[in-house]
């Protein structure tokens, strides 16, 4: 097919439409605003739950969307829609017209400092789950010690908190924290784990034996509570105040390091281009799909389609399903 596809973002989502769209003989044009392709997994260590090396899906996506038409470092800096198409301008000077977008811009993490109760960017040794997976893949970070004998993770920052204006469940902390936590004790075998929660959302498949092998197997302490209050030692160490609402009793707790499990927010940069071309937000911010239900990869606009995290919070292999799914919407479009 002649006609372009513009594809916006190269995460996941826009991976894996783009590989789907080779293989129906439609070569995309994808635009990335980061140096590399992954977005936020490329800076992932493994993959829930079956552990899986985050950089071993990137190279494969990477090796299947050789013959797409890649652009790094490039952002949409305008959209207008002409007729049936769109007219897209580049930050590189391009200006493309395109019979459909795809909008895989994926989500921005909730900033930790917002919750001050928890001293991220105040004490030394807190830090949040993209932290953690940073130097776990690698990155060097000097606030983590060398050996800390405690750790905790803290659930639910920015999710489901009305004062932090996200009221949604960010779906993967749970897990995440869970996959965290064991690579902890895999690292660090004499270090005591505690991941403090609301209540935990395992839905996923082999998300529940996840948590009772970090429990039977790692020996991680699972308090139900919300951290009230974080407080710094005079050697650095931390105090963690909180209410373990299992026995109603006040509990504190003092970790080497606490790991703030940050959740899934709108990206508000891909809001401010949606709506520059009336595609519709929804409450929460994200993009809004015609519906919930069936037509999730669909806007309110005809030739516009959505995949991953940019209508919602979405897991790896959700989101690589309704790339897939928008793949196929999009090349049925094109032939209608």
């Amino acid at each position: 097919m002649k006609d372009n596809v513009v594809i916006i973002g190269g995460g996941i989502a826009g991976m894996e439409a783009a590989k789907q769209l080779l293989s129906l003989g439609v070569k995309p044009i994808l635009v990335e605003k980061a140096p590399r392709l992954g977005g936020h997994v490329a800076s992932w260590h493994r993959l829930f739950p079956d552990m899986t090396l985050a950089s071993d899906i990137i190279k494969r996506l990477e090796k299947d969307i050789a013959g797409a038409n890649i652009f790094l470092e490039t952002s949409v800096e305008n959209i207008s829609r002409k007729g049936r198409s769109y007219n897209l301008v580049l930050s590189n000077g391009i200006t493309v017209n395109a019979a459909a977008v795809l909008f895989a811009t994926g989500f921005s993490l909730f900033d930790a400092a917002k919750k001050e109760e928890y001293g991220y960017g105040v004490y030394d040794r807190v830090i949040t789950n993209a932290d953690l997976e940073a130097w776990m893949n690698g990155k060097k970070d000097s606030r983590i010690p060398a050996s800390p004998a405690t750790v905790g993770f803290v659930h639910c920052v920015g999710s489901r908190d009305i004062k932090a204006g996200n009221t949604q469940c960010s779906k993967v902390c749970c897990t995440t924290a869970i996959k965290q936590a064991i690579e902890i004790k895999e690292r660090f075998p004499a270090a005591e784990v505690y991941c403090f929660y609301m209540d935990l959302r395992l839905f996923g498949k082999k998300y529940e034996d996840f948590y009772i092998e970090a429990q039977k197997d790692f020996g991680v302490h699972f308090v139900r509570g919300r951290v009230s209050e974080v407080g710094e030692r005079i050697d650095g160490s931390l105090q963690v105040k909180a209410e373990d609402t299992l026995s109603g009793r006040p509990l504190r707790v003092g970790v080497d390091l606490l790991v703030l499990m940050s959740g899934m927010c709108c990206n508000p940069k891909a809001g401010a281009l949606a709506s520059s071309v009336k595609l519709e937000l929804d409450s929460d911010g994200f993009l809004r799909s015609r519906d919930n239900v069936y037509e999730i990869n669909r806007s309110n606009l005809p030739g516009v389609f959505y995949a991953g995290a940019c209508t919602g919070t979405k897991t790896v292999p959700e989101t690589a399903a309704e790339a897939r799914a928008a793949a196929l919407e999009i090349y049925n479009y094109l032939k209608a």
